[in-house]
């Protein structure tokens, strides 16, 4: 697993991937892949590492776990690569229709609310990490249909690792968005950078929070004020 993180972070997470903590949860982590069906691809598990490097990261988003549905999770919180509703197989070809998250369209909801169009509509947020949108999750693996079935396996040390050496960093903004993420507040100290908080865009509690945050514009406000480029949403 340790040859899929790219060498940036890798050098920057050093001290973490060489501890016994994170080898112990390579070990489960590579069990749960020879016992179980597990979301993301094996392949796709740092696709968010891999697309925004350290010293690009501008905003944290931080979530919960990966989407549990076949053909969903792509390393990338959130985010989702459809083609015309399908997912692409390794081949080329297209596979089985995939549902498109229902968290994802909360997500794009609030931002056509909050600025009046949104550059995602298909789903796909890689365009947001190649800007500087670090798009992690609490865990990084799930089980197919259980979520969070991993949510103990030990991730926690690595996600804690990227926070800590994040947070050493100026002028970032870190985006907590339900309960399990919140729970990462306390390891964020740098006055120079910030943090906002809401409920999950889960179905379940975007009523309770996530709608009306204002998030989006807040974020490109601080950018803009630190003289950093806004993300197009």
């Amino acid at each position: 697993m340790y040859n899929l993180l790219n060498k940036e972070w890798s050098d920057l997470l050093h001290e973490c991937l060489e501890s016994d903590n994170f080898k112990a949860l390579v070990e489960k982590v590579d069990g749960e892949y020879e016992l179980h069906d597990i979301c993301p691809p094996r392949e796709k598990i740092f696709t968010a590492f891999n697309l925004c490097a350290p010293d690009d990261v501008k905003v944290v988003i931080l979530g919960q776990d990966p989407y549990f549905n076949a053909g969903q999770a792509v390393g990338l919180a959130f985010s989702v690569e459809l083609y015309g509703g399908r997912v692409k197989n390794p081949d080329g070809t297209l596979g089985d229709k995939v549902t498109f998250p229902p968290s994802l369209r909360n997500i794009i909801k609030e931002i056509r609310t909050e600025l009046g169009s949104c550059a995602v509509e298909d789903g796909d947020l890689r365009p947001w990490a190649e800007q500087g949108v670090l798009l992690l999750n609490t865990c990084l693996t799930v089980r197919k249909g259980k979520p969070l079935s991993h949510a103990q396996i030990g991730w926690d040390c690595l996600i804690h690792a990227v926070l800590k050496e994040l947070d050493k960093k100026n002028d970032i903004i870190f985006v907590l968005w339900g309960g399990n993420a919140r729970q990462y507040k306390k390891y964020l100290y740098n006055p120079r950078n910030r943090v906002l908080q809401s409920a999950h865009p889960s179905p379940l509690s975007a009523h309770n929070g996530f709608f009306g945050n204002g998030h989006f514009k807040l974020i490109n406000e601080w950018l803009t004020k630190w003289g950093k480029k806004p993300i197009v949403w």
